[in-house]
């Protein structure tokens, strides 16, 4: 389950967005109320235009439509995290997720996900976890970013450092990369 906290910056949203895509690495989920947060996130907070939230919105519907979750309104009324987060655990636990990844993870405290069989990892761990599943995706598909943006892929994991530090830090290490600071 993809937190909003996750999808609305561009970056780490694009990274995770194209390692769901074929080859895939794992099949992303999430909610109408998720999708709503992160269009007020973009175009409250990010200052994003409301035809390019729009835009976004309509792309991520047609190309992961099997990644809405409904039917879990109820569930919230059981689930004890952090009030402004339970609909994503409750809709984590109507798709039966294991994984909530967010960048809140105080808002998802491990005695509220335990009865459900379900954690919580920040995005940089999550993105470690798969580049140890398949680097040469999670590479492949670094390089493609940055050849649609016309950079190198040394200053596209540079700009990822940014809010995923410790995902850039162990890719460029791995690679003998030095970040950039962007």
């Amino acid at each position: 389950m993809l937190d909003a906290c996750v999808l609305a910056p561009a970056n780490t949203c694009d990274l995770l967005l194209r390692l769901a895509e074929t080859p895939r690495l794992y099949v992303p989920q999430w909610s109408e109320d998720i999708l709503a947060e992160v269009r007020r996130t973009q175009v409250e907070k990010l200052k994003w235009p409301e035809e390019l939230a729009r835009y976004w919105q309509e792309q991520v519907r047609a190309s992961f439509p099997e990644a809405l979750i409904g039917g879990y309104g109820k569930l919230t009324e059981v689930c004890e995290n952090d009030p402004k987060d339970r609909h994503v655990l409750a809709a984590a636990i109507k798709s039966k997720a294991e994984l909530i990844v967010t960048s809140n993870l105080k808002h998802f405290p491990r005695a509220a996900l335990e009865p459900w069989g379900i954690s919580a990892t920040h995005p940089s761990s999550y993105l470690i976890t798969l580049y140890a599943m398949d680097p040469g995706v999670v590479v492949a598909k670094l390089e493609a970013i940055a050849r649609r943006r016309k950079l190198a892929p040394e200053e596209m994991l540079g700009r990822l450092a940014k809010s995923l530090p410790a995902f850039a830090r162990h890719v460029a290490d791995a690679l003998g990369w030095d970040l950039p600071s962007t």
